[in-house]
C-alpha cells in the first residue's frame, strides 16, 4: 500500500501499512494476482511500475514475464519483503523501493510503459495528486491499470473496511475515503484533471478471488490480526468498550459468500480501471 505526506514525525499512512503483517493476507492473493498480470499483455523489456505493490503480488509475476519492474510502496517492511522475494526467485529485473503515490518525486516523467496499482494507490491521500503522478510517470500512449474496491459492495473486503471504519478514530480533516476510487465518475474526474480524456478511460467490474487454505471465518481473523485498518479499528473499539460489537460485526462478514468452500473465499466487486494516456497509440 502507498501514500501519505512527508513529515518529521511518523507518517500516519506509512504507520498504518507498516502495522501488522500484510504479507499474511497477500499470500492469499498470489494466484489471482498472477492471473491478472497474465491478462495485461506484458512483453519482455516492458517498463512496469507497480504502485502500492505490497510484497510483489503483481510485480513479481510481471517480472517473470520479462518486464523490467519497479515496485513502490510506502511501507518499509513490505518493500523489504518484496526485495527478498525477488532475490529468492532470481528476478534481477524486479526491485522494490519506498515511495509515496501522491508524490513520486524520485521518478522521472514518461518513464513507464505500464503503471499498475491493484488495491494500492487507492489508499493514498490526495487522490487527484495520485492520478496526476501516475499520468506523469507514464509514457505517452502507455497504460495505467487500477484495481479498486467498490464502496458498499456486499463482499468481504468492502464490508471489512466499512465495518472497521465505523469503529475507527475520526479521520483527519479533509480525508477522502479510498473507496471513492471504486466509483467510475470519480476515476474519470481525477484522471481528467490529470489530462486524460474521458474516451481514454474504461472501467470494468470484475471479481477478485482470495485463496485461503482454511474456512472463510479464519480469513476474516487474519484481517483482524494483520491488516492495519482492522487493527486500528479494534484498538479504538477496545478503548471505547465496543470490541465485542466489532467482533460480532466482522463475524457476520464470512457468511456473505455461502457458496465458498473451506479453501476459497470469493471477493466480488472491484473496478478494474484501464486508462490509456493521451498522446499515443492505445497499446
Amino acid at each position: 500500500m502507498t501514500g501519505g505526506e512527508g513529515a518529521t514525525s511518523m507518517n500516519p499512512n506509512k504507520a498504518l501499512w507498516e502495522k501488522g503483517d500484510f504479507t499474511r493476507i497477500a499470500a492469499s492473493m498470489r494466484e489471482r494476482g498472477e492471473a491478472l498480470v497474465n491478462q495485461l499483455g506484458i512483453t519482455e523489456g516492458l517498463k512496469v511500475l507497480d504502485l502500492g505493490c505490497g510484497d510483489g503480488t503483481t510485480a513479481l509475476p510481471a517480472a517473470r514475464l520479462g518486464a523490467d519492474v519497479l515496485g513502490v510502496d510506502i511501507a518499509r517492511n513490505l518493500v523489504e519483503a518484496g526485495n527478498k522475494r525477488a532475490k529468492e526467485q532470481g528476478l534481477t529485473n524486479c526491485k522494490f523501493q519506498e515511495g509515496d503515490a501522491s508524490n513520486l518525486h524520485e521518478l522521472k516523467d514518461h518513464t513507464f510503459d505500464l503503471v499498475v496499482s491493484i488495491f494500492g494507490a487507492m489508499f493514498a491521500p490526495k487522490p487527484f495528486d495520485v492520478a496526476k503522478e501516475m499520468v506523469r510517470v507514464t509514457r505517452p500512449g502507455g497504460r495505467i491499470i487500477m484495481g479498486n474496491w467498490i464502496p458498499n459492495d456486499p463482499t468481504l473486503v468492502a464490508q471489512i473496511l466499512k465495518i472497521s471504519s465505523s469503529y475507527s478514530p475520526p479521520p483527519p480533516e479533509g480525508f477522502i475515503s479510498p473507496m471513492t476510487w471504486g466509483n467510475e465518475s470519480n476515476v474519470i474526474e481525477r484522471f481528467g484533471a490529470a489530462g486524460v480524456p474521458k474516451e481514454k478511460i474504461s472501467c470494468v467490474r470484475d471479481t477478485y478471488t482470495f485463496n485461503y487454505p482454511s474456512a472463510p471465518s479464519e480469513l476474516v481473523d487474519v484481517f483482524r490480526k494483520y491488516y492495519g485498518p482492522t487493527m486500528n479499528a479494534f484498538e479504538a473499539a477496545e478503548k471505547n468498550g465496543r470490541a465485542n460489537d466489532l467482533q460480532n460485526g466482522l463475524g457476520r462478514v464470512d457468511k456473505l459468500n455461502p457458496d465458498s468452500d473451506a479453501g476459497k473465499q470469493h471477493e466480488g466487486g472491484e473496478a478494474l480501471d484501464q486508462l490509456v494516456v493521451a498522446g499515443g497509440d492505445t497499446a
